[in-house]
């Protein structure tokens, strides 16, 4: 599979490094230029390129959204129809400002995404993890301390492949339920960046 990335933080990085190992390949993008990631992509290996956001959404068929949530409403919509989009932005208002669905609970997050990105499929995932942990506390499977990881989605199939992509990294996957519940996990909750294992992790995410 190959998969874009809008945005080469430490999510977008180390995220694109594990999908890497798994046999994928993988697009680069930032809000800059393709050239400012030139390091970044020597780093990755032979299997990754820097483009432009809108090319790594034209070409990935998979996107990643890994960006501060304030520079959402800048993204082009072009090439993501029909696109499964993981979305691994949180909120935080001294950042991103204050945003009034958000701070009432009327949305969250990946709903404000699936809004900028009407045609796509979006899934939030790797928005509960600290960036260096996805390398660190990964774990084979069957592993006892294999750590479990939350999602939410509106599509079905989307959150099929979402959890394939993620299990093959080395966690097991918890469907959280439609995208709404994604406030379950999101920061501020008792299931933000918890080391938990299913069990744990369906405490944690009820307690929201």
């Amino acid at each position: 599979m190959k998969i874009g990335f809008i945005g080469s933080g430490n999510i977008g990085r180390t995220v694109a490094s594990c999908f890497l190992r798994a046999g994928h390949s993988v697009v680069m993008s930032n809000s800059r230029s393709p050239e400012t990631l030139s390091d970044l992509v020597k780093e990755l290996g032979p299997k990754a390129k820097a483009a432009t956001a809108e090319q790594a959404a034209h070409e990935g068929d998979l996107i990643v959204v890994t960006v501060p949530l304030y520079a959402l409403p800048k993204l082009s919509t072009s090439g993501t129809d029909g696109k499964v989009i993981i979305d691994t932005m949180n909120y935080y208002p001294f950042r991103d400002g204050h945003i009034a669905s958000l701070d009432d609970g009327t949305a969250t997050t990946s709903e404000l995404t699936a809004e900028h990105f009407p045609n796509a499929r979006v899934v939030k995932a790797f928005n509960s993890i600290i960036a260096s942990e996805i390398q660190t506390t990964a774990k084979p499977q069957g592993d006892p301390q294999r750590r479990t990881l939350p999602i939410a989605g509106n599509d079905a199939e989307a959150k099929k492949t979402v959890i394939d992509l993620i299990e093959s990294i080395g966690f097991d996957v918890y469907d959280a339920g439609a995208l709404h519940e994604g406030y379950r996990f999101q920061n501020g909750t008792p299931a933000y960046c918890a080391r938990a294992n299913r069990d744990e992790l369906i405490h944690l995410l009820q307690q929201a």
